[in-house]
């Protein structure tokens, strides 16, 4: 049987800086959804590192979700629990609730749609306090953007022109108008951010 585990280079290198934050942020205990898994490298990663918390990693690709079970089946700790089907553009999710919600390199390679799917769905789901964490790049209205993140973000406009850098005080806005407080914009390696906010 071949194994259906599917890898993302950049995983590897920004697994820890990410651990890291979530350290600092999560909840000592409780259901973390994590929206948009992709490979489900780090829901495997976290989710051993993170053992009195509850991994819940979905995506909308049966492909992705094909691989994340199959990381699970090959490793994964007894917390992390069978992938689930969501698309963050959905009006309904197929969750009634969380104690956090983490998205990794989403929403600029994703329509703006998502994103605003992202924040409705993750209120809905979050109580008073909880953590809702992005991480990806960005851009930002106060500096120019970095040459890397100039060029990663003319080659995701021409694949698709719904995607994209999106910037910090747009996702901010939107935060805020679906009952979010923003809480901690880290700086991350290779000109990556993450970005913390709490349900109010």
């Amino acid at each position: 049987m071949s194994d259906q585990r599917r890898h993302a280079p950049a995983t590897q290198r920004n697994r820890d800086p990410i651990l890291e934050v979530l350290r600092s942020v999560l909840p000592p205990t409780g259901l973390v959804l994590e929206v948009a898994s992709g490979t489900g490298e780090h829901a495997a990663y976290f989710s051993r590192h993170l053992p009195d918390l509850q991994w819940q990693p979905s995506d909308p690709s049966p492909d992705a979700l094909e691989s994340i079970e199959a990381w699970r089946q090959a490793e994964g700790a007894g917390n992390l629990l069978a992938p689930m089907q969501l698309d963050a553009e959905a009006a309904e999710w197929p969750l009634a609730c969380a104690d956090a919600v983490v998205c990794i390199n989403m929403i600029h390679i994703s329509p703006w749609e998502a994103t605003l799917g992202l924040m409705s769905g993750a209120a809905r789901l979050l109580g008073q306090g909880a953590p809702l964490v992005l991480y990806g790049p960005f851009r930002r209205k106060d500096r120019p953007v970095e040459p890397s993140n100039g060029a990663f973000d003319s080659d995701l406009r021409r694949r698709d022109p719904r995607w994209g850098l999106r910037i910090v005080d747009d996702v901010n806005l939107v935060a805020e108008n679906n009952g979010f407080a923003f809480n901690a914009l880290v700086e991350m390696p290779a000109n990556n951010l993450s970005i913390v906010y709490r349900r109010t």
